[in-house]
């Protein structure tokens, strides 16, 4: 074959650009742990030396953090005063910890898959699963940093909404069950918003739970709680609403999973089901949100899923038409999509 010129100084350009993205991603995590862009964004048009003055941090660092920064895009150089800036859409995604498009939270789970290549490599060889408590610590916060501003911004305003007659359940008083619940991001939105009712997160990662206990003790709720469980065990029954956010896919037998919810609510009751935005084929899915969840899914969910009973490895891009199948096969009679946001699907399901 012919080599195409062209072609080829193309794809390097996207290498080289994609180099720079995944060398920048510890400048982003630091940058967030210290506070550089939340003073930045906070602030008027600063030097290196009143950033690093702001954040009792090293000038020299700082420096080359910002230069960095601006080389990407994410902050603002201005050459005639030799000082940086971020824009309102720069906060949004990197300054502000409230807004529904924070993103830093994905670069620390980012660091935990550079961290459990090996284990990756390995169950590439062998087809094994990697459990979702084996991985690197960064994975659980930055699960929790990333998906916490989604749900912030549209879990009560939204998603709940969606649900047919659930508001109103809840505002009166319902039994809630929150399904691999991880450090309780939802469960606590949820117990904040809705006094009367009472809130149980399950999750099967002891490390989780105990994190969790420790969010809902700091937020100061009484009507939350947590146990260590598994979606095909947890105990309780007469819910009227349970949820699963961003977890039904990494299950191993998410068919099980669905079936005991079936059996555990009660008999006009729903179960919410958030799944990572996907379309049902591969081809509808090359784009960059497929393309994030599809490295994600390799690297996290795949494995998670082979490493328990069944293995069914649905993928962080399963899609509603199998998603629907599953939850179908799990006993209940209604589906529909509810609602979507580019990075998920809203789906409802009851007996």
């Amino acid at each position: 074959m012919e080599l195409n010129e062209e072609k080829l100084h193309a794809l390097l350009g996207k290498v080289v650009t994609e180099m720079g993205a995944a060398a920048n991603g510890p400048l982003i995590t630091i940058g967030d742990k210290l506070g550089l862009f939340t003073t930045l964004s906070e602030s008027d048009p600063l030097s290196s030396n009143e950033l690093a003055a702001k954040t009792n941090t090293a000038e020299r660092y700082v420096r080359e953090w910002l230069s960095a920064q601006a080389a990407s895009g994410y902050v603002q150089y201005h050459a005639d005063t030799q000082t940086f800036s971020m824009t309102p859409e720069q906060t949004m995604v990197f300054g502000n910890r409230k807004s529904p498009v924070f993103m830093t939270g994905a670069f620390y789970a980012i660091a935990s898959v550079y961290h459990d290549e090996p284990k990756i490599e390995e169950a590439f060889k062998t087809g094994e699963g990697v459990s979702w408590g084996d991985h690197n610590n960064c994975l659980f916060c930055g699960t929790e940093k990333f998906f916490s501003p989604s749900y912030e911004g549209n879990l009560i305003s939204s998603w709940l909404p969606a649900m047919e007659g659930l508001v109103k359940k809840l505002e009166k008083g319902a039994k809630v069950a929150d399904i691999g619940c991880g450090h309780a991001a939802s469960t606590i939105i949820m117990a904040k918003a809705f006094p009367n009712s009472s809130f149980i997160g399950f999750d099967f990662h002891a490390a989780s739970i105990e994190q969790a206990k420790e969010r809902a003790k700091e937020a100061g709720l009484s009507n939350i709680s947590f146990e260590v469980a598994t979606a095909k065990d947890f105990p309780g029954n007469d819910y009227d609403f349970i949820a699963y956010f961003d977890c039904l896919h990494d299950m191993g037998d998410p068919v099980g999973a669905c079936a005991h919810t079936k059996a555990a609510l009660k008999p006009d009751g729903t179960c919410m089901i958030v799944e990572p935005f996907a379309k049902d084929s591969l081809e509808e899915n090359l784009n960059p949100v497929g393309r994030a969840f599809y490295a994600f899914s390799t690297m996290l969910c795949t494995p998670c899923s082979l490493n328990q009973e069944v293995g069914l490895a649905l993928g962080a891009q399963a899609g509603e038409k199998r998603l629907k199948d599953v939850i179908t096969k799990g006993g209940f009679s209604r589906f529909k999509s509810a609602v979507e946001t580019p990075f998920n699907l809203i789906l409802e399901a009851r007996p």
